[in-house]
């Protein structure tokens, strides 16, 4: 069980941190971290940290594919959890 809580809080807080540095980079108009990366990240559990990130930074906020990802990472962060507390 706490494993699972470890993993979900170093996804999320990995994937909030990366928002912030993509979110500069572009700003910059420098080297970008790949949407890949921070949709896989979203949908294998960081869904919490991404969504914070996209409202805090203002960044991918018009995309479809980030919200819908992040949203469904978040239900697939929130049933582990209740899987595992059962």
């Amino acid at each position: 069980m706490i494993f699972l809580w470890i993993y979900l809080l170093l996804c999320n807080s990995l994937l909030f941190v990366l928002m912030r540095v993509d979110k500069q980079k572009a700003i910059k108009h420098q080297w970008r971290i790949p949407e890949k990366t921070l949709l896989f990240l979203g949908l294998i559990g960081g869904g919490i940290g991404g969504i914070l990130g996209m409202r805090l930074f203002r960044h991918k906020t018009t995309k479809i594919s980030f919200k819908f990802t992040f949203a469904l990472g978040t239900l697939l962060a929130v049933l582990m959890l209740v899987y595992v507390n059962h």
